[in-house]
């Protein structure tokens, strides 16, 4: 069995001299999936972000260890597979164009074809339509499918449900009961329980709001 784990070392970010968090100090482990809470606008999406290493920490350090070796921000690439509301799909192509793309990129986990992939999106009529033409819904579904469905041993995935019908909200929460063993899925939330119902972790960020002016 696969050992994974993200730890956070006194991690926190400003902006010019305000912090938007600041010393958090958290072990993520393997198959203890995690909810990060928070208000809109409290810095979910940045600290996702600070983990994923897309925008790097102003303080503390962040490392990852995957079946006993550790890798670094540098070395993170291909450890991560995302499904965010500012994450753009290229809408020109296809879903099974998208599906190949990605494909070229990241593995799929194992046992999955681009047919069964669609056909666990539910999109099996709308294959050959290019995404533009695509609901926001069923976008989302692409998104949640493609971080989902990668072979990576970490999972990040903000506000999920966002653009989901009841029925998709449903499919969303068996898509990852399916696929969450032997990884980390993280969560960011405004604390709508059907996002992180699974989650055995929870992460408040307002505990790490220390909002103070930096003298320089």
């Amino acid at each position: 069995m696969s050992s994974v784990q993200i730890s956070l070392q006194n991690v926190g970010k400003r902006y010019n001299h305000e912090w938007i968090f600041r010393g958090i100090d958290h072990t993520f482990t393997q198959n203890e999936h995690a909810v990060i809470l928070g208000s809109n606008g409290s810095g979910k999406s940045t600290l996702l972000q600070t983990i994923l290493g897309s925008i790097v920490n102003s303080e503390g350090e962040v490392n990852y260890t995957v079946n006993g070796q550790a890798f670094t921000h540098e070395q993170s690439r291909g450890l991560f597979s995302i499904a965010t509301p500012y994450l753009e799909l290229i809408e020109e192509f296809t879903l099974v164009e998208a599906l190949e793309f990605h494909q070229r990129m990241a593995a799929f986990r194992s046992g999955l074809t681009i047919d069964s992939i669609v056909e666990k999106l539910y999109l099996t009529s709308s294959k050959n339509k290019e995404i533009k033409y695509y609901s926001s819904g069923m976008k989302q579904r692409v998104k949640l499918g493609l971080a989902l469905l990668s072979d990576t041993p970490f999972v990040l995935l903000d506000e999920p449900t966002s653009n989901l019908d009841s029925e998709a909200i449903e499919w969303y929460k068996q898509l990852v009961d399916e696929n969450k063993t032997d990884r980390i899925i993280l969560v960011c939330s405004n604390d709508q329980k059907d996002e992180f119902s699974f989650c055995s972790q929870k992460l408040d960020l307002m505990e790490y709001k220390r909002v103070v002016l930096v003298k320089t």
